[in-house]
């Protein structure tokens, strides 16, 4: 049992190291808004629901993205993105309740529900869980690991229904890191390095998103 213990937190180090070397920031000089405040220029969709029309899921409010969350689908870049670090904020309407979406990692093949990625978690409690998406590439802790799922390394540090979140999400080579409101809540290694589409999903509750930026690593 002490060894197993032991294994443990000399596994969860190692992680937490990980997460510290990959870290770094991208360019600041090089600062690409992925949403421009104003309509989802540089996004396409897909629905499940092929006679369902974009703007049945998808408006901008004062400089806010939002989504009903249904029909499910998701948005998605039109370009490829390979090593970079994104930041974006979220929250959910507090008179609806507790919700579900999820960023989309390099996201590659055809549009499906759901498409082969790497899924950073937003679901309300969950926000730092990853998701394995059709087999994508990547190694996780086992320990903390069941089916398609990883859990998060720490107990959710969400802020209140109807506050807003900061996600920051570290794609750099074969490691990505989920920060959650300013902590590392999970580090993949090991992941397949190639561009992809970056996806936000429509997932069954309405969300808000703003201020979706991304900063290319060389």
């Amino acid at each position: 049992m002490f060894a197993k213990r032991l294994l443990r937190a000399a596994s969860l180090l190692l992680l937490l190291a990980l997460a510290t070397a990959a870290a770094r920031r991208g360019d600041d000089d090089k600062v690409i808004k992925l949403f421009n405040g104003k309509d989802l220029s540089g996004w396409t969709f897909y629905l499940e629901d092929k006679s369902a029309k974009p703007e049945d899921v998808w408006s901008v409010q004062d400089g806010v993205l939002i989504c009903k969350g249904r029909p499910i689908g998701y948005i998605r870049t039109k370009d490829d993105y390979t090593n970079y670090v994104l930041t974006l904020e979220w929250r959910f309407d507090p008179e609806k309740g507790a919700g579900n979406s999820g960023v989309l990692l390099r996201m590659i093949g055809p549009d499906k529900i759901w498409p082969k990625s790497i899924e950073a978690q937003l679901h309300s409690g969950n926000a730092g869980d990853f998701w394995n998406i059709d087999q994508f590439q990547m190694k996780t802790d086992p320990g903390r690991t069941e089916g398609r799922r990883t859990r998060k390394l720490k107990d959710s540090n969400e802020k209140p229904l109807g506050e807003w979140n900061h996600y920051e999400i570290i794609v750099d080579h074969g490691t990505v890191t989920l920060k959650v409101n300013g902590e590392v809540q999970n580090v993949a290694t090991d992941c397949e390095e190639v561009p992809g589409k970056i996806c936000l999903q429509s997932e069954g509750a309405e969300i808000h998103f703003r201020n979706i930026e991304l900063r290319p690593i060389e």
